[in-house]
């Protein structure tokens, strides 16, 4: 129980690592929100991503093209991979990578849609990170996809 309690203490106000075997690691510290110009530029009420400790939540990305609101034209796949590339750019620029993502939840207008979602998701994710998909009853500008993810800084 002492694993469990110090997780439980820790929750509200820090991030916790352990490995196997390992008491756990406490790396406290209140939340920084990352917001590039670019992103400010746009207007929106919320940072591109945060990090506490030695992780970095992205906020949901759609696939709208850099600098813009415009959604990527093609349907599903176009906006999925635009949305990943938002995405990539966001860890990159914060200090991660696609290869640290630790979790992912996606937002998809039309569930029927997962199977083309899914070609698009195994080149970007080879390393399999854990997902949920959900369908949704609308997403911001029209998408038909929005990903968010929890992604691990590089040490």
């Amino acid at each position: 129980m002492p694993f469990l309690a110090a997780l439980l203490a820790a929750a509200s106000s820090a991030c916790v690592s352990v490995e196997r075997g390992a008491a756990p690691v406490l790396r406290a510290g209140a939340p920084e929100f990352l917001i590039s110009p670019a992103t400010e530029a746009l207007g929106l009420p919320f940072s591109e991503a945060a990090r506490v400790g030695d992780l970095i939540f992205v906020s949901g990305q759609i696939g709208n093209l850099p600098g813009s609101l415009e959604l990527a034209p093609g349907g599903i796949r176009a906006e999925a991979q635009q949305a990943l590339d938002n995405i990539a750019a966001i860890l990159a620029r914060h200090g991660s990578s696609l290869e640290r993502v630790a979790k992912c939840t996606v937002f998809l207008l039309d569930m029927a849609e997962w199977p083309a979602l899914n070609e698009v998701w195994v080149r970007a994710f080879p390393n399999k990170p854990a997902r949920s998909a959900l369908g949704a009853s609308g997403l911001a500008k029209g998408a038909r996809v929005e990903i968010e993810c929890i992604a691990a800084a590089v040490d």
